[in-house]
């Protein structure tokens, strides 16, 4: 029988061959069960028990209950489940070959507190939007990446990698998202417009849709980046300079846009299915985040309702 390091080899090539997993999970999971592996010295699939893993969790939290200044390596509650998800993942691939472990069942994540969302009003993005306004070809190219963000909901990565073929007659187009999965997005009126607007007045032959435009003080080329594509990070960095320029004090990302997007929808009366496809989550509990935001009709409610004894 192979010994773990060589089926971990085996797992790995599995996830990205037969899965078609991404490159940066497959370094994830290497890095997750590797240290693993380390820290329990396990060496045959057998080895691996409840008391194996009941010590590599207590030593992972152990990790985040001291941590030092400058200690990089310190965990959160959520980051060790990363470690146990790998782990429960590589369990079920022993599980598909037929080899004696531990049953992945038995690897339970540790509870972790609900997820907050740092939100801007629609006034606040409202205002983020117009502060890009202007005839330049950066500032329609930022008005274009500030509108497509609102309107479909992509994750930054996403965006940068958008083609400049695009077709956007229709109005929508397909994106590969998280997990190498595909969906639909769609363009508002104005996200179009200022799209078009963009492309009119580029003049370079670049393949990508958003490129690097040189300006003094802001948006500085990326030499290390291939070709001219805009890397998230600076996407970050407009999207954080509009922010300030509209006035809005609270820290705005390019994830916010994604937030407000998913909100705006469940507050018109969209339902959660139809959000967690159009945000590309493949589960639904990671779209129900939203749902204590959106509830309009519960202040309503309570207002209608409340302490009408006293009144």
């Amino acid at each position: 029988m192979a010994n773990l390091d060589e089926l971990k080899k085996e797992f790995l090539q599995y996830v990205e061959i037969d899965k078609g997993r991404s490159k940066k999970t497959v370094e994830n999971y290497e890095r997750y069960l590797t240290r693993f592996l380390q820290y329990s010295k396990l060496k045959k699939p057998t080895d691996i028990t409840d008391s194996a893993v009941r010590e590599f969790r207590l030593w992972l939290n152990r990790q985040s209950a001291k941590p030092t200044r400058g200690d990089s390596d310190t965990l959160k509650k959520k980051t060790q489940n990363y470690y146990l998800i790998a782990l429960r993942s590589f369990l079920k691939y022993l599980v598909y070959r037929g080899i004696p472990s531990l049953s992945p069942d038995r690897i339970e994540l540790a509870k972790v507190p609900e997820r907050s969302i740092d939100t801007i009003s629609s006034e606040e993005l409202s205002r983020v939007l117009k502060a890009a306004e202007g005839d330049s070809l950066k500032q329609l190219r930022d008005r274009a990446i500030l509108e497509m963000l609102f309107s479909t909901g992509l994750r930054v990565s996403e965006l940068c990698k958008l083609p400049r073929d695009l077709d956007i007659s229709r109005d929508e187009f397909s994106v590969r998202g998280k997990g190498e999965k595909v969906r639909v997005v769609f363009l508002s009126k104005t996200a179009k417009e200022m799209l078009q607007k963009y492309l009119k007045k580029r003049k370079d032959m670049d393949d990508s849709l958003f490129t690097q435009i040189e300006e003094r003080g802001f948006g500085k080329i990326d030499r290390k980046n291939k070709g001219m594509q805009l890397s998230s990070r600076s996407v970050e960095r407009l999207v954080k300079h509009y922010a300030i320029k509209a006035g809005v004090s609270k820290k705005v990302t390019p994830h916010s846009l994604r937030h407000s997007f998913a909100t705006d929808l469940l507050q018109n009366g969209a339902d959660l299915r139809s959000v967690q496809m159009l945000l590309g989550h493949s589960n639904i509990s990671t779209t129900q985040i939203y749902t204590h935001m959106t509830d309009k009709h519960l202040h309503d409610i309570h207002k209608q309702f409340h302490d009408k004894k006293r009144n």
